[in-house]
């Protein structure tokens, strides 16, 4: 289809804003802090697809909000799946070509002088005319995220960034998977708008890809983030949101019980960038002020609950001591996904995750997300864009799909797992529990405050050495013996060997973890199967 080329066109005089440009997530040049706008397009031989009539090529065309969404199903499917840009070759007519707009050119004009009479903050609300659809609640920064009529973190899981609003214009209810290492430019001269930020573009894979945006979108939806980068993997998130934030002689603050990975960079890594750190137990926050006082602290960061004791931090408090101090707080809430815990609503800058785990929960693909405030996550994209680490579409693909069914699988493994908590307790054989959703747990005040479930993992000791440990683990039929957690499928280690094998049993001891300990993920299998797999491996030692 391509735009009529009558002697006297019609041209709209509306801003098109959509999602920001992936490379410069921070606000362009005239924009407001915040604030994410697609570029206008020109309108010439040299970028136009479909075509102009002489004496318009030096004209800028731009588009009411949202309007790429607001096309029928019949327009949008002679769109670019990628680039909204392309939107000017689409039908503005559905009658004879003339010197008058169409039904559906004016109803865009209409909407346009209607946005510019009111305030960014306001939404807008359009009638159907012709090819526009309605759409309800386009919010300043030009995406459709306006989820009032949902009202739980399922439904947003399932619509966000999807039903609500996704760039890949295209009327199938899965997003595509964009297989793509580059995004090309039709013109030098685009490619010029696009350096000077006149034009929206991924550039390059690295960049930017269509269907992470999506999977970038939901993570955002349900942690309630202004924006979220999502890498490779977990460790991927961690490291790069430690080096963006942490600058070279500074100070930062983490606890003692964490994923052993994230100390070993922290404790090896971080000094020779000129970083030093005070490490604290998570419930010590006369040693947190301390830290504050006596260090000139950028960043205190933790689990919580923590890896593998499950330890939970008081989010609101460590927030309120660092924030005054001007230290920013990141969470990883990985353990607790963002069903269970909003570490943003808590007062913390930044959540992590790795959405390897509960995120993705099928134990297929690796991920990891970083969500907060645009400012801050903007500065861990860039250095992202520079180290690598990017997320191969495909796993984004995987990611969304995983997250369809987050809510059902989080709310049947926070039963097992409560559950089972409870009957270990209880057991002869069993020494010791840790889960906060036992009354016995050092916080679980503070998890029954923060947190709205307690999580899949439960961490416990056997009544034994290791090798009845051992033998316990291999008794069990239903968990493969396996790292990671979160999946659809239970899996159970012995930290001692699964995490800690390269140390001797003294230095293991240093961190807490001692030989008979067990850390079980509890999948989505039936209670009562896992259960009975328990007690009859219980029952060989």
């Amino acid at each position: 289809m391509a735009v009529s080329s009558s002697p006297s066109p019609r041209l709209f005089n509306a801003s098109f804003e959509c999602r920001s440009d992936p490379e410069f997530s921070g606000a362009t040049r005239g924009d407001k802090p915040g604030q994410r706008r697609f570029s206008p397009f020109r309108c010439g031989t040299a970028s136009f697809v479909g075509g102009c009539s002489g004496g318009v090529s030096s004209l800028i065309f731009k588009f009411p909000p949202n309007f790429v969404r607001q096309l029928s199903t019949k327009a949008r499917r002679n769109c670019s799946n990628i680039g909204v840009a392309q939107i000017v070759a689409a039908k503005w007519s559905n009658g004879p070509t003339s010197g008058s707009p169409s039904s559906a050119a004016a109803a865009a004009q209409a909407a346009a002088a209607a946005a510019a009479a009111s305030s960014a903050s306001t939404p807008v609300e359009l009638t159907a005319v012709d090819d526009v659809a309605v759409i309800e609640g386009c919010n300043s920064n030009g995406s459709v995220q306006n989820a009032s009529f949902l009202r739980s973190d399922g439904s947003i899981a399932i619509h966000a960034g999807e039903r609500l609003g996704r760039g890949i214009v295209t009327d199938a209810i899965t997003t595509p998977v964009v297989n793509t290492t580059a995004y090309f430019f039709k013109k030098t001269a685009e490619l010029i708008d696009f350096k000077e930020k006149r034009h929206a573009s991924f550039e390059y894979g690295r960049y930017g890809n269509p269907t992470t945006v999506v999977a970038e979108e939901k993570i955002s939806a349900l942690e309630g983030a202004e924006s979220t980068v999502i890498m490779a993997s977990g460790m991927c998130a961690s490291t790069v949101m430690l080096m963006a934030l942490v600058p070279a002689g500074s100070h930062m603050v983490t606890t003692t019980d964490c994923y052993r990975k994230t100390r070993i960079f922290i404790e090896t890594m971080l000094p020779k960038m000129g970083i030093s750190v005070t490490v604290i137990d998570p419930a010590d926050m006369k040693g947190l002020e301390s830290a504050l006082d006596q260090n000139n602290v950028s960043l205190f960061f933790t689990e919580s609950p923590t890896n593998p004791f499950l330890r939970c931090v008081d989010i609101e408090l460590v927030s309120k001591l660092c924030h005054r101090k001007g230290a920013l707080v990141c969470i990883d809430g990985t353990f607790a996904t963002p069903l269970n815990q909003k570490a943003l609503a808590l007062g913390a800058d930044l959540v992590l995750h790795s959405a390897t785990k509960f995120i993705g929960g099928h134990n297929d693909v690796l991920a990891g997300c970083v969500s907060g405030s645009l400012e801050l996550v903007t500065q861990i994209r860039n250095l992202h864009h520079v180290l690598g680490g990017t997320l191969n579409p495909n796993a984004a693909y995987l990611i969304i799909r995983g997250m369809k069914t987050l809510h059902l699988r989080v709310q049947q493994q926070n039963s097992t797992a409560l559950r089972m908590a409870k009957i270990l307790e209880a057991h002869p054989k069993v020494q010791r529990v840790y889960y906060p959703g036992l009354p016995s747990h050092p916080e679980h005040h503070i998890a029954k405050q923060q947190m709205t479930g307690f999580g899949g993992v439960v961490s416990f000791e056997i009544d034994g050495d290791l090798m009845t440990t051992i033998k316990f683990v291999d008794a069990l039929k239903i968990p493969y013996i396996a790292p990671s957690f979160g999946g659809c499928e239970s899996i159970v280690d012995q930290p001692a060997i699964m995490s800690y094998w390269d140390l001797s049993q003294s230095e293991r001891m240093k961190y807490g973890i001692k030989d008979n300990l067990v850390r079980f993920s509890f999948g989505v299998e039936d209670f009562e199967d896992l259960k009975a797999d328990v007690f009859q491996a219980l029952e060989t030692i």
